[in-house]
C-alpha cells in the first residue's frame, strides 16, 4: 500500500475537529482489506460548537496467535480549521514538487496513513495489533481518547506497547522521540468588586489592584528548575479581561486566565491549590481545568527498539524528548507504555501544511519495523 495514496484519501475527507463521517469511513474502508475488525462509535450529544458535541471514535483490531504480544498505534483523524489564504483548497491534497499539501499532512492524517501502510508489510500471525483513533486530539479531547479507553476497558483489551503518531520530528525525520510530556493546567482567576465613579472611589471597589497583586505574585513564582527528563514547569499569564468600555467607571469584575505546563515535580491539584491560595489571599477565586498530568515512559526497551527502527531507516539516532504540549498519550499512559513519534512538524496548524513524500515512506518502514519488533518482545519486556 502505498502511504501517499492513503494520506490522500484521509485529507480529501474534511475533518475538522470534532471530526465525524467520512474521514473514519476512509480509514475503514482501509483497515478491513487488512483483516482488521473495526468499531466505530459517537459520544457526544451537545450542540455543534460546543464541548459536548458529537465526535466519533474508531478502534480497529487484527487479532494474531492466543497469548502474542498486542501493539496498538493511536492518533488523530481530526483537524485544526484551514484558515484563510492557502495556495490550493486545504482538502484538495495537491502534490507540489516533493511535497504534499493539505490541511493534516502532518498532523496527522499523514502519520495514519504511513501506519495503515507499515501494517500492511506485518504478518498477520505476527502478533495482535490495533488502531486507537479519535475525531477529538485537536478540541476538547472529552469524547475521545477517553472513550475509546473505556471502551476498551469493558471490552478487556489492553495493549502491550503503544505509538502515538505525533509529529515529533523537528528538522529532520527522525531526529526527535518523545518518551514523555508535561502536564497542563489552566486556571481562571474572577476578582469581584462594586462599580462606581472614578470620582468617588470610597463609594466603589476596584477589583483590579488586586488582580494585578495576584498576577503580580503568580508571576514571580519559581516553580522548579527542571529534572532529568523535563524541562522546568512554567506558569504564563494569558489572558486580562476587564471589558470596561468607560474611562470615568471603576469596573465590578476583572478577570484573568494563567497556564501552567509543568514537569513531574508537580501535580495538576498541588498547582491549582497554590494558585487558589495565592487569589484567595488577594481577594480573588480561583477555578482550575486540568488538561492532562505529566508522564513519563523510562527508556528501556519500548525507547531502544524505536531509536534503533528509526536510525535504521534515517541514519539518525533520535533525541528522547518530553518538549512540547500536550496530547492523547496522556491519557493512554494510563493503559500500557507509550511513545510518540511521527512526521516533521513545521508546518502543523499552518496555512499550506505539507509534509515530504519521502517522508511519508520512510516512517511507513520505520513503523513496519517498530511493530514487528515489539510484536517479537517477551511478554515479559
Amino acid at each position: 500500500m502505498d502511504p501517499l495514496d492513503l494520506a490522500k484519501r484521509l485529507i480529501a475527507a474534511p475533518s475538522v475537529t470534532p471530526a465525524t463521517g467520512g474521514v473514519f469511513a476512509e480509514l475503514e474502508a482501509m483497515l478491513v482489506p487488512l483483516g482488521f475488525a473495526v468499531h466505530r462509535f459517537t459520544r457526544g450529544d451537545g450542540p455543534e460548537g460546543s464541548d459536548e458535541a458529537p465526535v466519533e471514535n474508531l478502534f480497529a483490531l487484527r487479532s494474531g496467535p492466543a497469548g502474542s504480544r498486542h501493539f496498538a498505534f493511536a492518533g488523530h483523524l481530526d483537524v485544526v480549521p484551514p484558515g484563510e489564504g492557502w495556495v490550493s483548497d486545504p482538502f484538495t491534497p495537491e502534490v507540489r514538487g516533493e511535497l504534499l499539501h493539505g490541511r493534516g499532512a502532518v498532523d496527522m492524517k499523514g502519520a495514519i496513513a504511513a501506519m495503515v501502510a507499515a501494517v500492511a508489510e506485518v504478518p498477520a500471525d505476527a502478533g495482535t495489533i490495533s488502531f486507537i483513533i479519535t475525531g477529538d486530539e485537536e478540541g476538547p479531547a472529552l469524547h475521545g481518547t477517553r472513550a475509546l479507553i473505556d471502551y476498551m476497558g469493558a471490552e478487556g483489551i489492553e495493549p502491550d506497547l503503544c505509538l502515538v503518531g505525533e509529529p515529533t520530528s523537528v528538522a529532520r525525520l527522525g531526529d526527535m522521540v518523545k518518551i514523555g510530556r508535561r502536564g497542563s493546567v489552566n486556571i481562571f482567576i474572577d476578582v469581584e468588586g462594586t462599580q462606581g465613579h472614578v470620582a468617588y472611589p470610597h463609594l466603589a471597589d476596584n477589583p483590579l489592584p488586586k488582580l494585578v497583586a495576584i498576577l503580580a505574585e503568580l508571576d514571580a513564582l519559581t516553580l522548579d528548575t527542571g529534572t532529568r527528563w523535563f524541562q522546568p514547569s512554567n506558569l504564563e499569564i494569558t489572558d486580562i479581561n476587564v471589558g470596561n468600555r468607560a474611562h470615568n467607571v471603576i469596573p465590578a469584575l476583572a478577570q484573568a486566565r494563567i497556564s501552567i505546563r509543568f514537569n513531574d515535580l508537580h501535580t495538576g491539584h498541588s498547582l491549582s491549590e497554590r494558585v487558589m491560595a495565592i487569589a484567595e489571599k488577594h481577594g480573588g477565586r480561583a477555578r482550575p481545568v486540568i488538561s492532562g498530568e505529566p508522564f513519563l515512559t523510562e527508556p528501556g526497551d519500548f525507547s531502544r527498539l524505536v531509536a534503533a527502527a528509526v536510525e535504521a531507516e534515517t541514519g539518525i539516532a533520535p533525541e528522547l524528548s518530553t518538549t512540547g504540549g500536550t496530547s492523547d498519550a496522556r491519557f493512554l499512559r494510563a493503559v500500557c507504555p507509550v511513545i510518540e513519534f511521527g512526521l516533521c512538524n513545521a508546518t502543523m496548524h499552518k496555512r499550506d501544511e505539507a509534509v515530504a513524500i519521502p517522508d511519508l515512506a520512510a516512517l511507513a518502514r520505520i513503523y513496519t519495523r517498530i511493530a514487528t519488533q515489539a510484536l517479537g518482545l517477551d511478554k515479559g519486556q
